[in-house]
């Protein structure tokens, strides 16, 4: 028998093992915190700048175009606030035209809104601000017993935005919540409008992911608030909301 037949089965087992994926394991690591501000003004790259100028100064054209008026400053808090409040409502309207029938209720994170509302002007760049993700809005049938369980979530983290719900907070639980001024029916289905992150039971609002039905509108969150501001100011209105108790502490 030739040797080099009898060879073969040993040199293509010693190439499959050479092809193997390799396991790589982190033995030791490090960082440096390079601070970008005035200091290292005097690395920058000054054509590569001058190739940029344009395209920035164009953005920055387009970023402080003025869409609307706002009444007053709104800023986020707990329970309620003027800007989860505004917020909110947006999305209820925003899912309730989307649909052409009334949705329940909306849902907003608190710590989604990352940035304050002046008073004033308000410019696309504030809401680039206030909504930096690329977060899209869906509406969700949730059933009762869920948005009960979604109520008490909220009650013990101190409050979200909200809009068509109303209740209290007592020792870290929800107390007598209501939606359009009814007791929430545990074998009722609601329609709930939020962002797709949310949607997926994220920031601890685990009931939003138990939907017996989910409609993506595709509609970016960002671009739902520029139209509503846009659409509002050529109705001559100026943005403005309210504190009206739709959260509280109870005592």
């Amino acid at each position: 028998m030739n040797r080099n037949i009898l060879l073969l089965p040993l040199f293509l087992a010693t190439v499959l093992a050479g092809c193997q994926k390799k396991q790589w394991t982190v033995t030791q690591q490090s960082s440096t915190v390079i601070a970008i501000d005035s200091t290292t003004e005097a690395l920058a790259d000054r054509d590569y700048e001058a190739c940029l100028q344009p395209l920035k100064a164009q953005m920055a054209a387009q970023m402080d175009i003025v869409i609307g008026q706002s009444a007053q400053a709104m800023r986020a808090g707990q329970p309620e606030s003027l800007l989860s409040n505004f917020s909110a409502d947006v999305f209820r309207k925003a899912a309730s035209d989307y649909l052409q029938q009334p949705v329940d209720m909306s849902v907003v994170n608190i710590g989604g809104l990352r940035t304050d509302l002046p008073q004033g002007d308000i410019t696309v760049g504030k809401m680039f601000e206030l909504m930096p993700f690329e977060n899209e809005l869906v509406i969700l049938w949730l059933g009762g017993d869920q948005v009960l369980a979604l109520c008490d979530i909220i009650a013990s983290v101190g409050g979200e935005g909200v809009s068509g719900l109303r209740m209290g907070i007592k020792e870290g639980k929800a107390l007598n919540p209501t939606i359009g001024g009814q007791p929430i029916d545990p074998h009722k289905t609601y329609l709930v409008a939020t962002n797709d992150y949310l949607a997926g039971g994220n920031d601890r609002l685990t009931p939003l992911a138990e939907y017996s039905r989910r409609e993506n509108t595709g509609i970016k969150v960002r671009n739902m608030f520029i139209d509503y501001i846009k659409a509002e100011t050529q109705k001559g209105n100026i943005i403005t909301t309210q504190s009206d108790g739709r959260i509280y502490e109870a005592e």
